[in-house]
Order: structure tokens, then sequence, then C-alpha cells
């Protein structure tokens, strides 16, 4: 099977959940005999990169945060035309606004829908009206539609009468790591510093969380490592770094992946995601992985994972986070508790599994 993906910035190893869940669903497609083809925007991407048996094809695009996604769609589709894939998969709804075109030149479309995206902070009028009818094109026209999680798909078929296959983001089971490499003159100590991963955008609340930090009746020697970079340097991420670089205890990483992100899982004492909106996070996925004391706010998607009731704190509250906090630093994860979210989280959450439901998706789109 020849399948065109479409929709993301790039692989590997390129910030954002939407580029995460690609990296590892489409190299399991590809491990299993598939050619599949990654169009990657160039500015992300090294040309000389490789991602496995993922084939990496950069395209031109300005990056500029309202017209990045929908011109290097746009010629992505003329793109996946030319490889006469057996199926284009386009992931997100921005993306989805060309489906109708991708039909029009005689491709077989499926369309993943990772969240409502014009419900996040960044975007203005215009954009957040592109992307519903980007939501809309993707839920009518495409010959698939596939939602991360059952709240995404019942809000697909409430608003747009259409079918759709729920098949989650995936996390990988990590062995935590003895090395402190990563933070060796940093002051952390571990066991001792709340993490979270997160783009510099407003829609995942670090400036909740700091302020939460702030409040938090936590041990002296406690930090906060905010992991994560901007895709565009803007006003509020300059405010972000400018704010932490003048909060004591709190140390901002940048981005970071591979090794050093792991030696920081493996050595945290909580993980917390502040977020206002997510489709389904993979980095909590990936905490809870590492068998953390994770936190969270109450939305939705967080809720679908099924957190006790203990482990939510109130959205866009900093006072119910730092509650939390203080409660939890005080009372860590017992191991056996540990072990049972490792193993729930791994049942629920297997790569092989999704690979799978995806590709027998692909077959049923292509049967005569």
């Amino acid at each position: 099977m020849r399948v065109v993906v479409l929709g993301l910035r790039g692989i590997p190893n390129v910030q954002g959940g939407v580029e995460t869940h690609c990296q590892h669903l489409f190299t399991k497609i590809a491990a299993q005999g598939h050619e599949v083809t990654v169009v990657c925007r160039r500015p992300y991407v090294n040309a000389d990169l490789s991602c496995g048996p993922v084939k990496l094809f950069p395209s031109r695009c300005p990056q500029q945060q309202n017209l990045e996604a929908i011109f290097h769609t746009f010629i992505g589709v003329f793109h996946a035309w030319r490889f006469r894939p057996d199926i284009l998969h386009i992931h997100a709804i921005g993306p989805s606004l060309f489906v109708p075109l991708a039909r029009l030149l005689g491709m077989r479309v499926v369309c993943t829908n990772h969240g409502p995206d014009y419900e996040r902070g960044r975007w203005g009028r215009l954009a957040r009206s592109v992307l519903r009818v980007g939501e809309r094109f993707g839920s009518r026209f495409a010959h698939a539609v596939i939602a991360i999680s059952p709240a995404i798909a019942d809000r697909l078929t409430a608003r747009h009468d259409c079918e759709v296959d729920v098949i989650p983001n995936g996390v990988v089971l990590q062995q935590r790591r003895t090395a402190k490499t990563a933070f060796a003159g940093s002051g952390l100590q571990s066991g001792k510093f709340i993490l979270t991963v997160a783009r510099l955008v407003p829609e995942k609340g670090l400036d909740d969380l700091m302020d939460a930090f702030q409040l938090a009746s936590l041990p002296a020697d406690w930090k906060l490592v905010i992991v994560g970079g901007a895709d565009h340097s803007n006003q509020y991420s300059r405010h972000l770094v400018t704010r932490g670089s003048t909060i004591a205890g709190v140390v901002m990483t940048g981005r970071l992946h591979g090794e050093p992100l792991a030696e920081l899982y493996s050595h945290a004492g909580m993980f917390v995601l502040s977020s206002h909106h997510e489709g389904l996070p993979i980095v909590l996925l990936e905490a809870m992985s590492y068998g953390l004391s994770v936190l969270a706010s109450d939305i939705p998607a967080h809720r679908s994972l099924n957190l006790p009731e203990a482990r939510l704190f109130r959205m866009g509250d900093p006072s119910s986070a730092a509650q939390k906090m203080t409660y939890f630093a005080a009372h860590p994860q017992t191991a056996e508790a540990e072990i049972a979210q490792i193993n729930r989280v791994g049942e629920m959450f297997d790569w092989d599994s999704i690979a799978k439901k995806t590709l027998d998706v692909y077959g049923r789109v292509l049967r005569p």
C-alpha cells in the first residue's frame, strides 16, 4: 500500500502532538512493508534527515503562523497527487480544508481530527472561521474520519452527522534512566522538581502553572521545569521566557527530546499539565508511562484518561493546582500505584494496536 501523509510540520523529533503521533504511527505502518511518505514543512526538517522506513519529502512554506499550514497543505495535495498514493492521510482540521481538492484529484482521503483547534487562544476570528470550515470539510468529504478521543468523535457525529473511528494516541513504555546528564549543573535534584512539557502557547496554561508554583507550599529545594519552545517567536512566548527567568525555582530548558527528556521524566517528582485545550496529550501519556505522579487540568481530554478526581484541578485556577501540588509533593505515589498506572497506559495506548486499527480503516476505504 502506498500512503502519503500531510498536515504535520514534520518528523522526526519535531515538537507537537500531531508530529509525535505521526512519527510513531507511520514508523509502525512502514515497518510492515507499506510505502509511507510524509510531506514535511521544510523549515522544520533537515533534508538529510530520515525517519527509519518512512520517506520524507520536504516542501517549502512560509514560516508564518497564520499562513504556514494552509499554504503547505495546498501545495502538499499536488505533491501527494504526483506520488499516486492509495491513501492520502491528512492530519488536523486546518489541513482538512483541502480534502475536497484531494477528492477532485481522484485520491482516497482519510482524515484524523486531533481536536477543535479553533478553541485555541492564539487564533483570531478569521483563522477560527477557517478552522471550522476545515473541520466541516474533513468530516463531510473524507472517505473515513478518525478521532483521537471519544469526546472528539461525539462532537463530530453531533455536528456533522458523520461516521467516526476512534483511534487514540499511543505511548512507548520506557525504562527509567539513572543518568542525570540532562540537568547537571542546573541545581535540580532527583524527585524534587515538577515537570511539564509544552509548547509556549497560550492554551497550555503555563502562566497558570507558574502562578500555582508560586502559591504552592513546597519544600524550598523543589523546582519547576518547563520543557518546550515556540514554533514562532512572538510576544507571548517571549513573555513566558522572561517571566520564567524572574521566578526563583523555575527552569526553562527550551525544546528537548531523546535521552535528555527521558532523564527529566525519570527523575521528576511530579508531572503537571495545565492546558486549557488538548486533543489527547501524548506528553501526559508519556509521564504516566514512567509511573510519575501526575496532575492535570479538568478539561475533557484529561478526564478521558480516567484519572482519579484527586489528580485533576480546576482549569485556569492556580490556587486549585497549588493545593494539589502541595498535597502530592508530600504524598508520593506508591510503587504499587506506579506499576498499575504503567500497565494501564501500556494496554490502552499501544502503538502496534493503533497501527493495526489505522490499517483496518485504510482497508475499508480501499474495499470495492
